[in-house]
């Protein structure tokens, strides 16, 4: 477990399942908006769910958000495409509807970064999140993460296509804010 001051990260457990897919994979449009991949009908207890635990890999970490003060379940974050060559990963997330706007995500954003480069070793983290994803990118600016272009209409949405914005961090650049 990785605690920060209002989250904490931990294993997916099997009854977190129900809830992160009732409220973040059924909700059609939420779910359109932070998955590159087209949004499937799939059932909570079908065994698909992509909230299900899976085995340990080398190139994803998936975590349940805890909101420290209350133990509730507050949503997933993950490090995704985890490069071990080039030391670098993507990192997202995802709050359920009430956990959203009491800043978890900045604190979410900060544990992925200490796990990433304190404990997984990566020189680089990045964030891929739709331009007006406001909240995305004010967690990841407030934890140093700087603006490196945006892509034109690179994301098909619900029947339109989105910009979208890179953000990175490199681990010195971490380190010298920590510090």
């Amino acid at each position: 477990m990785i605690q920060g001051e209002l989250a904490e990260l931990r294993a997916r457990h099997t009854d977190d399942v129900p809830v992160l897919h009732a409220e973040l994979y059924e909700d059609v449009v939420t779910r359109s908006r932070g998955d590159t991949r087209p949004w499937r009908p799939v059932g909570a207890a079908s065994g698909h769910s992509p909230y299900e635990p899976r085995e340990p890999s080398d190139d994803v970490a998936f975590f349940s958000v805890v909101e420290r003060a209350t133990g509730e379940l507050a949503g997933e974050a993950l490090l995704w495409s985890i490069d071990a060559h080039n030391r670098s990963a993507h990192l997202g997330i995802s709050l359920r509807p009430g956990s959203r706007g009491r800043g978890l995500g900045e604190d979410v954003v900060r544990l992925l970064c200490r796990y990433g480069f304190s404990v997984r070793g990566l020189h680089r983290l990045q964030v891929d999140t739709l331009a007006d994803n406001a909240a995305m990118i004010r967690a990841a600016s407030a934890n140093g993460f700087a603006l490196e272009g945006t892509l034109r209409g690179s994301a098909w949405v619900c029947g339109e296509f989105l910009d979208e914005v890179v953000m990175g961090l490199m681990v010195e650049d971490w380190r010298a804010a920590a510090a």
